[in-house]
Protein backbone atom coordinates (compact mmCIF):
# COMPACT_ATOMS: atom_id res chain seq x y z
CA UNK A 1 0.00 0.00 0.00
CA UNK A 2 1.36 3.11 -1.05
CA UNK A 3 1.79 5.79 2.02
CA UNK A 4 3.60 8.90 2.78
CA UNK A 5 5.35 9.77 6.04
CA UNK A 6 5.00 13.65 5.25
CA UNK A 7 1.80 14.37 3.97
CA UNK A 8 2.84 17.59 3.61
CA UNK A 9 4.90 16.84 1.31
CA UNK A 10 2.17 15.98 -1.04
CA UNK A 11 0.40 18.71 -2.22
CA UNK A 12 -3.68 17.79 -2.77
CA UNK A 13 -3.84 19.21 -6.18
CA UNK A 14 -1.08 16.72 -6.73
CA UNK A 15 -2.11 13.90 -5.39
CA UNK A 16 -5.11 15.03 -7.83
CA UNK A 17 -2.80 14.95 -10.71
CA UNK A 18 -1.41 12.03 -10.19
CA UNK A 19 -4.43 9.85 -9.86
CA UNK A 20 -5.15 11.12 -13.08
CA UNK A 21 -1.79 10.70 -14.98
CA UNK A 22 -2.62 7.13 -13.70
CA UNK A 23 -5.65 6.95 -15.54
CA UNK A 24 -3.70 8.73 -18.43
CA UNK A 25 -0.83 6.03 -18.66
CA UNK A 26 -3.50 3.15 -18.52
CA UNK A 27 -5.21 5.12 -21.40
CA UNK A 28 -1.61 5.22 -22.96
CA UNK A 29 -0.92 1.57 -23.09
CA UNK A 30 -4.56 1.01 -23.93
CA UNK A 31 -3.88 2.84 -27.20
CA UNK A 32 -0.09 1.31 -27.88
CA UNK A 33 -2.09 -2.27 -27.21
CA UNK A 34 -5.15 -1.24 -29.15
CA UNK A 35 -2.95 0.01 -32.46
CA UNK A 36 -1.42 -3.29 -32.13
CA UNK A 37 -4.70 -5.35 -31.71
CA UNK A 38 -6.57 -4.07 -34.08
CA UNK A 39 -3.80 -5.06 -36.62
CA UNK A 40 -4.15 -8.91 -35.14
CA UNK A 41 -6.49 -11.62 -36.09
CA UNK A 42 -5.14 -12.78 -39.47
CA UNK A 43 -7.46 -13.85 -42.32
CA UNK A 44 -5.66 -16.73 -43.89
CA UNK A 45 -5.10 -16.52 -47.44
CA UNK A 46 -6.45 -19.41 -49.28
CA UNK A 47 -4.21 -21.27 -51.15
CA UNK A 48 -4.01 -24.45 -53.27
CA UNK A 49 -0.75 -25.80 -54.34
CA UNK A 50 -1.15 -27.05 -58.07
CA UNK A 51 0.50 -29.81 -59.42
CA UNK A 52 3.98 -29.80 -61.53
CA UNK A 53 3.01 -28.61 -64.97
CA UNK A 54 6.68 -28.24 -66.01
CA UNK A 55 10.10 -29.88 -65.73
CA UNK A 56 11.72 -26.70 -64.78
CA UNK A 57 12.14 -25.92 -61.02
CA UNK A 58 13.89 -23.14 -59.22
CA UNK A 59 16.53 -24.83 -56.08
CA UNK A 60 17.43 -22.54 -53.39
CA UNK A 61 20.71 -24.94 -52.25
CA UNK A 62 23.02 -23.55 -49.33
CA UNK A 63 26.51 -23.85 -50.45
CA UNK A 64 29.71 -25.42 -48.14
CA UNK A 65 31.86 -22.88 -46.94
CA UNK A 66 34.06 -22.74 -43.82
CA UNK A 67 32.51 -21.79 -40.75
CA UNK A 68 34.47 -18.35 -41.22
CA UNK A 69 32.20 -17.61 -44.67
CA UNK A 70 28.13 -17.09 -43.87
CA UNK A 71 26.24 -19.75 -45.90
CA UNK A 72 25.64 -18.17 -49.67
CA UNK A 73 22.64 -19.38 -51.34
CA UNK A 74 23.07 -21.13 -55.18
CA UNK A 75 19.74 -20.47 -57.12
CA UNK A 76 19.64 -22.07 -60.21
CA UNK A 77 16.92 -23.26 -62.64
CA UNK A 78 17.39 -27.32 -62.84
CA UNK A 79 16.19 -29.08 -66.01
CA UNK A 80 15.01 -32.06 -64.86
CA UNK A 81 14.18 -35.25 -67.04
CA UNK A 82 10.19 -35.61 -68.53
CA UNK A 83 9.35 -37.93 -65.89
CA UNK A 84 5.93 -38.22 -63.54
CA UNK A 85 6.29 -35.02 -60.83
CA UNK A 86 2.95 -35.58 -59.13
CA UNK A 87 2.94 -34.30 -55.68
CA UNK A 88 2.43 -37.03 -52.80
CA UNK A 89 -0.27 -36.62 -50.44
CA UNK A 90 -0.28 -37.26 -46.81
CA UNK A 91 -3.55 -37.12 -44.76
CA UNK A 92 -3.36 -38.15 -40.91
CA UNK A 93 -6.40 -37.18 -38.34
CA UNK A 94 -4.22 -33.67 -37.37
CA UNK A 95 -2.76 -32.73 -40.63
CA UNK A 96 -2.60 -33.08 -44.51
CA UNK A 97 0.80 -32.65 -46.01
CA UNK A 98 2.04 -32.16 -49.88
CA UNK A 99 5.64 -33.49 -50.66
CA UNK A 100 7.34 -32.43 -53.85
CA UNK A 101 9.32 -35.14 -54.90
CA UNK A 102 11.76 -32.81 -56.20
CA UNK A 103 13.94 -32.33 -53.33
CA UNK A 104 11.57 -34.36 -50.85
CA UNK A 105 10.32 -30.56 -49.92
CA UNK A 106 7.10 -30.35 -47.72
CA UNK A 107 5.10 -27.94 -49.72
CA UNK A 108 1.97 -27.36 -47.87
CA UNK A 109 0.85 -28.10 -44.39
CA UNK A 110 -3.27 -28.26 -44.03
CA UNK A 111 -3.91 -27.90 -40.12
CA UNK A 112 -6.92 -30.30 -40.24
CA UNK A 113 -8.39 -29.21 -36.71
CA UNK A 114 -7.64 -25.98 -36.81
CA UNK A 115 -10.68 -23.74 -39.15
CA UNK A 116 -9.99 -21.23 -41.20
CA UNK A 117 -12.62 -19.08 -39.91
CA UNK A 118 -15.46 -19.79 -37.61
CA UNK A 119 -17.82 -22.22 -38.75
CA UNK A 120 -15.75 -22.81 -41.50
CA UNK A 121 -14.86 -26.64 -43.10
CA UNK A 122 -12.07 -25.34 -44.59
CA UNK A 123 -9.05 -26.15 -42.53
CA UNK A 124 -6.29 -23.82 -41.98
CA UNK A 125 -2.98 -23.57 -44.36
CA UNK A 126 0.23 -23.49 -42.74
CA UNK A 127 2.92 -23.91 -45.80
CA UNK A 128 2.01 -23.47 -49.09
CA UNK A 129 3.64 -23.04 -52.34
CA UNK A 130 1.63 -20.71 -53.97
CA UNK A 131 3.89 -17.68 -55.44
CA UNK A 132 2.82 -14.83 -53.31
CA UNK A 133 3.07 -16.40 -50.20
CA UNK A 134 5.40 -19.36 -50.58
CA UNK A 135 6.57 -20.81 -47.23
CA UNK A 136 7.98 -24.39 -47.43
CA UNK A 137 10.16 -26.73 -45.59
CA UNK A 138 13.43 -28.37 -47.40
CA UNK A 139 15.85 -30.93 -46.40
CA UNK A 140 18.76 -32.52 -48.08
CA UNK A 141 21.81 -34.15 -48.77
CA UNK A 142 24.53 -32.14 -50.12
CA UNK A 143 27.60 -33.56 -52.10
CA UNK A 144 29.30 -33.41 -55.31
CA UNK A 145 28.02 -36.81 -56.26
CA UNK A 146 24.07 -35.98 -54.91
CA UNK A 147 21.72 -36.46 -54.42
CA UNK A 148 21.69 -32.70 -54.20
CA UNK A 149 23.78 -30.79 -55.75
CA UNK A 150 24.99 -27.09 -55.97
CA UNK A 151 23.46 -27.41 -58.97
CA UNK A 152 19.63 -28.54 -57.78
CA UNK A 153 17.94 -30.76 -55.76
CA UNK A 154 17.28 -34.55 -56.07
CA UNK A 155 13.92 -35.82 -58.26
CA UNK A 156 12.84 -38.98 -56.13
CA UNK A 157 10.57 -41.29 -56.97
CA UNK A 158 8.10 -43.09 -55.08
CA UNK A 159 5.60 -45.86 -55.09
CA UNK A 160 2.53 -44.19 -54.45
CA UNK A 161 1.06 -40.56 -54.45
CA UNK A 162 -1.49 -40.72 -51.99
CA UNK A 163 -1.54 -41.69 -48.13
CA UNK A 164 -3.85 -42.05 -45.48
CA UNK A 165 -3.46 -42.99 -42.06
CA UNK A 166 -5.24 -45.61 -41.45
CA UNK A 167 -7.70 -45.96 -38.00
CA UNK A 168 -5.58 -48.84 -36.74
CA UNK A 169 -2.30 -47.48 -37.67
CA UNK A 170 -0.13 -44.95 -34.62
CA UNK A 171 2.24 -44.04 -37.86
CA UNK A 172 2.54 -43.75 -41.48
CA UNK A 173 5.70 -44.11 -43.33
CA UNK A 174 6.47 -42.50 -46.80
CA UNK A 175 9.69 -43.80 -48.42
CA UNK A 176 11.74 -41.76 -51.55
CA UNK A 177 14.29 -43.05 -53.49
CA UNK A 178 17.08 -41.80 -55.50
CA UNK A 179 20.14 -43.59 -57.18
CA UNK A 180 23.00 -42.47 -59.10
CA UNK A 181 24.74 -44.88 -61.93
CA UNK A 182 27.73 -45.43 -59.82
CA UNK A 183 26.06 -47.32 -57.08
CA UNK A 184 24.92 -44.47 -54.75
CA UNK A 185 20.93 -45.05 -53.14
CA UNK A 186 19.49 -43.14 -50.77
CA UNK A 187 16.41 -43.52 -49.15
CA UNK A 188 14.78 -40.46 -47.70
CA UNK A 189 11.56 -41.57 -45.19
CA UNK A 190 9.13 -39.25 -43.64
CA UNK A 191 7.05 -40.86 -40.71
CA UNK A 192 4.13 -39.19 -39.24
CA UNK A 193 2.33 -39.79 -35.94
CA UNK A 194 -0.83 -40.46 -34.55
CA UNK A 195 -2.01 -36.95 -32.80
CA UNK A 196 1.14 -35.16 -33.41
CA UNK A 197 2.36 -32.35 -35.79
CA UNK A 198 5.60 -33.63 -35.90
CA UNK A 199 7.18 -35.24 -39.12
CA UNK A 200 10.48 -37.43 -38.43
CA UNK A 201 12.73 -36.83 -41.78
CA UNK A 202 15.30 -39.75 -41.61
CA UNK A 203 18.32 -40.31 -44.78
CA UNK A 204 19.50 -43.91 -45.20
CA UNK A 205 22.76 -43.93 -47.45
CA UNK A 206 23.78 -47.45 -48.78
CA UNK A 207 26.55 -46.70 -50.60
CA UNK A 208 27.80 -49.06 -53.16
CA UNK A 209 30.02 -47.25 -55.23
CA UNK A 210 33.73 -47.46 -55.60
CA UNK A 211 33.93 -44.14 -54.13
CA UNK A 212 33.04 -43.11 -50.42
CA UNK A 213 30.50 -40.55 -50.12
CA UNK A 214 31.03 -37.88 -48.71
CA UNK A 215 28.48 -35.01 -47.99
CA UNK A 216 26.33 -32.44 -45.79
CA UNK A 217 22.69 -32.72 -44.52
CA UNK A 218 20.94 -29.41 -44.29
CA UNK A 219 17.54 -28.37 -43.21
CA UNK A 220 15.76 -24.88 -44.21
CA UNK A 221 12.57 -22.49 -43.43
CA UNK A 222 11.81 -20.81 -46.32
CA UNK A 223 9.10 -18.01 -46.68
CA UNK A 224 7.96 -14.56 -48.51
CA UNK A 225 7.78 -11.52 -45.89
CA UNK A 226 3.88 -11.76 -46.61
CA UNK A 227 2.37 -11.26 -43.06
CA UNK A 228 -1.06 -12.73 -42.54
CA UNK A 229 -3.87 -9.74 -43.40
CA UNK A 230 -6.07 -8.90 -40.89
CA UNK A 231 -9.79 -8.52 -41.20
CA UNK A 232 -9.65 -4.88 -41.56
CA UNK A 233 -6.61 -5.27 -44.20
CA UNK A 234 -4.33 -4.32 -41.89
CA UNK A 235 -0.97 -5.70 -41.77
CA UNK A 236 -0.19 -7.83 -38.89
CA UNK A 237 2.12 -6.30 -36.18
CA UNK A 238 0.20 -7.53 -32.63
CA UNK A 239 2.55 -10.78 -32.61
CA UNK A 240 5.78 -11.77 -33.45
CA UNK A 241 5.96 -12.61 -37.32
CA UNK A 242 9.60 -13.49 -38.46
CA UNK A 243 12.05 -16.55 -37.29
CA UNK A 244 14.33 -17.52 -33.98
CA UNK A 245 16.81 -20.08 -33.40
CA UNK A 246 17.77 -21.24 -30.56
CA UNK A 247 21.93 -21.38 -29.15
CA UNK A 248 23.80 -22.56 -25.80
CA UNK A 249 23.50 -18.99 -24.69
CA UNK A 250 19.97 -17.74 -25.62
CA UNK A 251 17.12 -20.14 -25.85
CA UNK A 252 14.71 -17.97 -27.86
CA UNK A 253 16.52 -15.73 -30.53
CA UNK A 254 13.92 -13.99 -32.95
CA UNK A 255 15.94 -13.06 -35.90
CA UNK A 256 13.74 -10.66 -38.15
CA UNK A 257 13.39 -10.09 -41.50
CA UNK A 258 14.85 -6.64 -41.28
CA UNK A 259 17.73 -8.20 -39.76
CA UNK A 260 18.00 -11.01 -42.69
CA UNK A 261 18.24 -7.72 -45.28
CA UNK A 262 21.10 -6.74 -43.49
CA UNK A 263 23.05 -9.29 -42.20
CA UNK A 264 23.60 -12.83 -42.07
CA UNK A 265 23.49 -15.25 -39.16
CA UNK A 266 26.44 -17.47 -39.04
CA UNK A 267 26.94 -19.56 -35.96
CA UNK A 268 27.83 -22.60 -34.93
CA UNK A 269 25.47 -24.53 -32.92
CA UNK A 270 25.09 -28.12 -31.25
CA UNK A 271 21.74 -29.31 -31.35
CA UNK A 272 19.38 -26.79 -30.94
CA UNK A 273 16.47 -25.59 -33.11
CA UNK A 274 14.91 -22.85 -36.26
CA UNK A 275 11.91 -21.90 -36.54
CA UNK A 276 9.47 -19.24 -38.42
CA UNK A 277 7.38 -17.97 -36.22
CA UNK A 278 3.41 -16.43 -37.49
CA UNK A 279 0.44 -15.67 -34.91
CA UNK A 280 -0.66 -18.94 -33.45
CA UNK A 281 1.51 -21.37 -35.18
CA UNK A 282 4.94 -22.16 -35.68
CA UNK A 283 7.34 -24.29 -37.71
CA UNK A 284 10.64 -25.58 -36.72
CA UNK A 285 13.82 -27.82 -37.56
CA UNK A 286 15.44 -29.44 -34.68
CA UNK A 287 18.63 -31.26 -35.86
CA UNK A 288 19.81 -34.42 -33.40
CA UNK A 289 20.94 -32.94 -30.44
CA UNK A 290 24.15 -34.28 -30.27
CA UNK A 291 25.16 -32.61 -34.00
CA UNK A 292 27.15 -29.51 -34.24
CA UNK A 293 25.37 -27.38 -37.01
CA UNK A 294 26.08 -24.49 -38.87
CA UNK A 295 23.03 -21.85 -38.20
CA UNK A 296 22.48 -19.13 -41.20
CA UNK A 297 19.98 -16.90 -42.07
CA UNK A 298 19.65 -15.65 -46.06
CA UNK A 299 17.52 -13.74 -48.30
CA UNK A 300 16.98 -14.92 -52.09
CA UNK A 301 17.44 -13.07 -55.14
CA UNK A 302 12.77 -13.86 -55.57
CA UNK A 303 12.44 -12.70 -51.82
CA UNK A 304 12.27 -15.93 -49.83
CA UNK A 305 13.45 -15.44 -46.61
CA UNK A 306 15.75 -18.49 -45.03
CA UNK A 307 16.56 -19.74 -41.70
CA UNK A 308 18.50 -23.04 -41.66
CA UNK A 309 21.45 -24.99 -41.04
CA UNK A 310 24.07 -27.05 -42.91
CA UNK A 311 24.83 -30.33 -40.68
CA UNK A 312 28.53 -31.97 -40.19
CA UNK A 313 30.31 -33.55 -42.75
CA UNK A 314 29.07 -37.88 -43.37
CA UNK A 315 31.24 -39.94 -44.62
CA UNK A 316 30.07 -43.56 -46.02
CA UNK A 317 33.09 -46.25 -47.00
CA UNK A 318 32.46 -48.11 -49.98
CA UNK A 319 29.91 -51.21 -49.36
CA UNK A 320 28.61 -49.22 -46.02
CA UNK A 321 25.70 -47.68 -44.95
CA UNK A 322 24.42 -44.40 -42.36
CA UNK A 323 21.81 -42.91 -41.30
CA UNK A 324 21.12 -39.29 -40.68
CA UNK A 325 18.07 -37.68 -38.84
CA UNK A 326 16.07 -34.35 -38.19
CA UNK A 327 12.45 -33.75 -36.66
CA UNK A 328 10.07 -31.68 -38.60
CA UNK A 329 6.92 -29.64 -36.59
CA UNK A 330 4.23 -27.45 -38.46
CA UNK A 331 1.73 -26.79 -36.03
CA UNK A 332 -0.15 -24.65 -33.19
CA UNK A 333 1.83 -23.05 -30.64
CA UNK A 334 0.91 -24.74 -27.85
CA UNK A 335 3.60 -24.98 -24.63
CA UNK A 336 2.66 -28.89 -23.98
CA UNK A 337 3.48 -30.05 -27.55
CA UNK A 338 6.33 -27.59 -28.45
CA UNK A 339 7.94 -28.57 -24.84
CA UNK A 340 8.13 -32.25 -26.08
CA UNK A 341 9.74 -31.25 -29.89
CA UNK A 342 13.08 -29.55 -28.21
CA UNK A 343 13.97 -27.45 -25.32
CA UNK A 344 12.79 -23.85 -25.58
CA UNK A 345 10.44 -24.28 -28.56
CA UNK A 346 7.78 -23.30 -26.31
CA UNK A 347 9.38 -19.99 -26.08
CA UNK A 348 7.71 -19.04 -29.66
CA UNK A 349 4.38 -18.28 -27.60
CA UNK A 350 6.02 -14.85 -26.92
CA UNK A 351 3.49 -13.18 -24.04
CA UNK A 352 6.14 -10.02 -23.58
CA UNK A 353 8.28 -8.45 -20.85
CA UNK A 354 5.48 -9.79 -18.35
CA UNK A 355 5.74 -13.39 -19.32
CA UNK A 356 6.40 -14.91 -15.70
CA UNK A 357 2.76 -13.63 -15.12
CA UNK A 358 1.39 -14.92 -17.88
CA UNK A 359 2.54 -18.38 -17.95
CA UNK A 360 0.80 -18.21 -14.22
CA UNK A 361 -2.60 -16.90 -15.56
CA UNK A 362 -2.65 -19.13 -18.27
CA UNK A 363 -1.60 -22.06 -16.16
CA UNK A 364 -4.67 -21.11 -13.96
CA UNK A 365 -6.52 -20.99 -16.76
CA UNK A 366 -5.87 -24.36 -18.56
CA UNK A 367 -6.30 -26.12 -14.98
CA UNK A 368 -9.81 -24.28 -14.31
CA UNK A 369 -10.74 -24.67 -18.42
CA UNK A 370 -10.30 -28.73 -17.65
CA UNK A 371 -12.86 -28.72 -15.33
CA UNK A 372 -15.39 -26.85 -16.58
CA UNK A 373 -14.66 -27.18 -20.08
CA UNK A 374 -15.29 -23.58 -21.37
CA UNK A 375 -12.27 -20.68 -21.81
CA UNK A 376 -14.73 -17.55 -21.01
CA UNK A 377 -16.05 -19.15 -17.51
CA UNK A 378 -12.18 -19.71 -17.17
CA UNK A 379 -11.79 -16.15 -17.39
CA UNK A 380 -14.27 -15.33 -15.34
CA UNK A 381 -12.44 -17.43 -12.63
CA UNK A 382 -9.39 -16.89 -13.02
CA UNK A 383 -10.65 -13.07 -12.24
CA UNK A 384 -12.36 -14.15 -9.36
CA UNK A 385 -9.05 -16.29 -8.18
CA UNK A 386 -6.65 -12.83 -8.45
CA UNK A 387 -9.57 -10.42 -7.08
CA UNK A 388 -9.23 -13.28 -3.92
CA UNK A 389 -5.37 -12.88 -4.04
CA UNK A 390 -5.30 -8.84 -4.03
CA UNK A 391 -8.19 -8.99 -2.00
CA UNK A 392 -6.42 -7.19 1.46
CA UNK A 393 -4.79 -5.18 -0.50
CA UNK A 394 -7.77 -3.56 -1.73
CA UNK A 395 -9.50 -3.98 0.95
CA UNK A 396 -6.68 -1.49 2.90
CA UNK A 397 -7.46 1.15 -0.29
CA UNK A 398 -11.63 0.91 -0.31
CA UNK A 399 -11.44 1.74 3.74
CA UNK A 400 -9.27 4.65 2.88
CA UNK A 401 -11.21 6.18 -0.04
CA UNK A 402 -14.14 5.63 2.23
CA UNK A 403 -12.70 7.68 4.50
CA UNK A 404 -11.51 10.22 2.30
CA UNK A 405 -15.57 10.46 0.78
CA UNK A 406 -16.67 10.83 4.93
CA UNK A 407 -14.29 14.08 5.43
CA UNK A 408 -15.25 14.96 1.76
CA UNK A 409 -18.02 17.78 3.74
CA UNK A 410 -15.35 18.98 5.22
CA UNK A 411 -12.88 19.52 2.08
CA UNK A 412 -15.78 21.21 0.55
CA UNK A 413 -15.98 23.80 3.66
CA UNK A 414 -12.27 24.55 3.51
CA UNK A 415 -12.53 25.19 -0.43
CA UNK A 416 -15.53 27.75 0.57
CA UNK A 417 -13.24 29.42 3.88
CA UNK A 418 -9.84 29.09 2.05
CA UNK A 419 -10.62 28.74 -2.25
CA UNK A 420 -8.80 31.40 -2.97
CA UNK A 421 -5.82 31.06 -0.84
CA UNK A 422 -4.46 27.65 -2.75
CA UNK A 423 -1.36 28.01 0.02
CA UNK A 424 -3.70 27.93 2.44
CA UNK A 425 -6.22 25.43 1.59
CA UNK A 426 -3.65 22.62 0.49
CA UNK A 427 -1.61 23.14 4.10
CA UNK A 428 -5.39 23.11 5.72
CA UNK A 429 -6.79 19.60 3.45
CA UNK A 430 -3.20 17.72 3.84
CA UNK A 431 -3.60 18.85 7.77
CA UNK A 432 -7.02 17.28 7.57
CA UNK A 433 -5.82 14.03 6.02
CA UNK A 434 -3.52 13.97 8.90
CA UNK A 435 -5.87 14.08 11.20
CA UNK A 436 -8.71 11.54 9.69
CA UNK A 437 -5.86 9.13 9.32
CA UNK A 438 -6.65 8.98 5.24
CA UNK A 439 -4.17 8.49 2.41
CA UNK A 440 -5.68 10.08 -0.80
CA UNK A 441 -3.25 8.12 -2.79
CA UNK A 442 -4.97 5.13 -2.06
CA UNK A 443 -7.45 5.31 -4.61
CA UNK A 444 -4.87 4.93 -7.12
CA UNK A 445 -3.48 1.62 -5.72
CA UNK A 446 -6.23 -1.12 -7.61
CA UNK A 447 -5.50 0.64 -10.75
CA UNK A 448 -1.75 0.41 -10.38
CA UNK A 449 -1.91 -3.49 -9.24
CA UNK A 450 -4.38 -4.25 -12.84
CA UNK A 451 -2.23 -2.85 -14.93
CA UNK A 452 0.34 -5.58 -15.22
CA UNK A 453 -2.19 -8.12 -14.62
CA UNK A 454 -4.12 -6.34 -17.19
CA UNK A 455 -1.25 -6.27 -19.95
CA UNK A 456 -0.21 -9.95 -18.84
CA UNK A 457 -3.92 -11.21 -19.44
CA UNK A 458 -4.25 -9.25 -22.83
CA UNK A 459 -0.79 -11.34 -24.19
CA UNK A 460 -2.70 -14.67 -22.85
CA UNK A 461 -5.80 -14.16 -24.91
CA UNK A 462 -3.52 -12.62 -27.81
CA UNK A 463 -0.84 -15.89 -28.02
CA UNK A 464 -2.68 -18.71 -26.53
CA UNK A 465 -3.82 -20.66 -29.95
CA UNK A 466 -6.54 -22.41 -27.24
CA UNK A 467 -8.97 -19.41 -27.56
CA UNK A 468 -8.66 -18.65 -30.87
CA UNK A 469 -12.39 -19.29 -31.65
CA UNK A 470 -13.33 -20.48 -28.48
CA UNK A 471 -17.08 -19.57 -27.64
CA UNK A 472 -18.31 -18.46 -23.92
CA UNK A 473 -22.47 -17.49 -24.04
CA UNK A 474 -25.05 -16.48 -25.93
CA UNK A 475 -23.46 -14.32 -29.14
CA UNK A 476 -19.96 -14.52 -27.92
CA UNK A 477 -19.01 -17.07 -30.18
CA UNK A 478 -15.03 -16.21 -30.26
CA UNK A 479 -13.45 -14.60 -27.01
CA UNK A 480 -10.53 -14.09 -29.23
CA UNK A 481 -11.62 -10.92 -31.54
CA UNK A 482 -14.08 -8.02 -30.31
CA UNK A 483 -17.74 -8.05 -29.06
CA UNK A 484 -19.44 -8.24 -32.59
CA UNK A 485 -22.12 -6.16 -30.30
CA UNK A 486 -20.06 -4.24 -28.56
CA UNK A 487 -21.95 -5.19 -24.89
CA UNK A 488 -19.01 -6.20 -23.37
CA UNK A 489 -17.30 -3.05 -23.97
CA UNK A 490 -20.47 -1.14 -22.87
CA UNK A 491 -21.00 -3.21 -19.46
CA UNK A 492 -16.99 -2.55 -18.54
CA UNK A 493 -18.11 1.27 -19.16
CA UNK A 494 -20.89 1.09 -16.94
CA UNK A 495 -18.72 -1.04 -14.15
CA UNK A 496 -16.28 1.69 -14.24
CA UNK A 497 -18.88 4.50 -14.08
CA UNK A 498 -20.56 2.69 -11.25
CA UNK A 499 -17.29 2.34 -9.32
CA UNK A 500 -16.20 5.99 -9.78
CA UNK A 501 -19.82 6.47 -8.12
CA UNK A 502 -17.87 5.14 -4.87
CA UNK A 503 -15.28 7.19 -4.84
CA UNK A 504 -14.79 10.85 -3.74
CA UNK A 505 -14.24 13.69 -6.64
CA UNK A 506 -11.83 15.01 -6.91
CA UNK A 507 -12.22 18.73 -5.23
CA UNK A 508 -10.70 20.62 -8.58
CA UNK A 509 -14.60 20.68 -11.11
CA UNK A 510 -11.79 20.18 -14.01
CA UNK A 511 -10.22 16.74 -13.00
CA UNK A 512 -13.29 16.00 -11.74
CA UNK A 513 -14.99 16.14 -15.19
CA UNK A 514 -11.61 13.88 -16.80
CA UNK A 515 -12.61 11.15 -14.42
CA UNK A 516 -15.90 11.27 -15.29
CA UNK A 517 -15.21 11.07 -18.63
CA UNK A 518 -12.77 7.90 -18.09
CA UNK A 519 -15.57 5.40 -18.39
CA UNK A 520 -16.84 6.55 -22.07
CA UNK A 521 -13.03 7.13 -22.68
CA UNK A 522 -12.02 3.53 -22.07
CA UNK A 523 -15.77 2.33 -23.70
CA UNK A 524 -14.76 3.78 -27.03
CA UNK A 525 -11.16 2.24 -26.88
CA UNK A 526 -11.68 -1.02 -25.54
CA UNK A 527 -14.62 -1.52 -28.31
CA UNK A 528 -12.50 -3.76 -30.69
CA UNK A 529 -10.45 -5.31 -28.11
CA UNK A 530 -10.83 -9.07 -27.60
CA UNK A 531 -14.04 -10.02 -25.86
CA UNK A 532 -12.30 -12.17 -23.26
CA UNK A 533 -10.10 -9.00 -22.54
CA UNK A 534 -13.46 -6.92 -21.60
CA UNK A 535 -14.82 -10.21 -19.79
CA UNK A 536 -11.75 -10.05 -17.63
CA UNK A 537 -12.15 -6.21 -17.19
CA UNK A 538 -16.13 -6.61 -16.43
CA UNK A 539 -15.90 -9.05 -14.10
CA UNK A 540 -12.82 -7.33 -12.25
CA UNK A 541 -14.44 -3.84 -11.92
CA UNK A 542 -17.97 -5.92 -10.72
CA UNK A 543 -16.13 -8.08 -7.98
CA UNK A 544 -14.14 -4.55 -6.94
CA UNK A 545 -17.50 -2.48 -6.89
CA UNK A 546 -19.17 -5.02 -4.73
CA UNK A 547 -15.89 -5.35 -2.30
CA UNK A 548 -15.86 -1.67 -2.35
CA UNK A 549 -19.41 -1.37 -1.86
CA UNK A 550 -19.13 -4.05 1.33
CA UNK A 551 -16.46 -2.54 3.34
CA UNK A 552 -18.45 1.18 2.75
CA UNK A 553 -21.31 -0.53 3.77
CA UNK A 554 -19.75 -2.36 6.92
CA UNK A 555 -17.89 0.92 8.18
CA UNK A 556 -21.35 2.76 7.73
CA UNK A 557 -22.51 0.29 10.02
CA UNK A 558 -19.68 -0.22 12.48
CA UNK A 559 -19.71 3.69 12.88
CA UNK A 560 -23.44 3.68 13.33
CA UNK A 561 -22.93 0.94 16.28
CA UNK A 562 -20.60 2.95 18.09
CA UNK A 563 -22.87 5.90 17.93
CA UNK A 564 -25.26 4.09 19.59
CA UNK A 565 -22.51 2.61 22.26
CA UNK A 566 -21.69 6.02 23.04
CA UNK A 567 -25.25 7.11 23.13
CA UNK A 568 -26.37 3.74 25.86
CA UNK A 569 -23.24 4.67 27.62
CA UNK A 570 -23.67 8.67 28.17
Amino acid sequence: MIQFRNPNHMPTNKIDYLRITLYASLIAIVLVLFQAWDKDHPKPVVTTTPAIQTTATNNYVPQITDNSQPVQPVTTTTVLPVIDQKIIHVKTDVVQVDINPVGGNIVQVKLLQYPEELNSKTPFILLNDTPDTRYIAQSGLLATSGPDTSKGQAQYTVDQTDYTLGADQNEIKINLHWSNAEGLNIIKTFTFHRDSYEIDVNYQINNQSAQIWTGNPYLQLMRKNAPPVGKHGLVNFATYFGAAVSTPSKAYDKITFKQMDSSNLNQTIKGGWAAMIQHYFVSSWVPDKNTTSQYFTRVTTDGLYTVGMLGQKVEVNPGQQATTQARFYAGPAIASKLEKVAPGLQLTIDYGWLWFISVIIFWMMEKIYSFVGNWGWSIVLVTVLIKLMFYRLSAKSYRSMSGLKKIQPKINALKERLGNDKQKFTQATLELYKKEKVNPMSGCLPVIVQIPVFIALYWVLIESVQLRQAPWILWIHDLSIYDPYYILPVLMGLSMLVQQRLNPPPPDPMQAKLMMAMPIVFTVLFAKFPAGLMLYWFVNNTLSFLQQWYIMHDLGRAEKLEKTRKLTKN
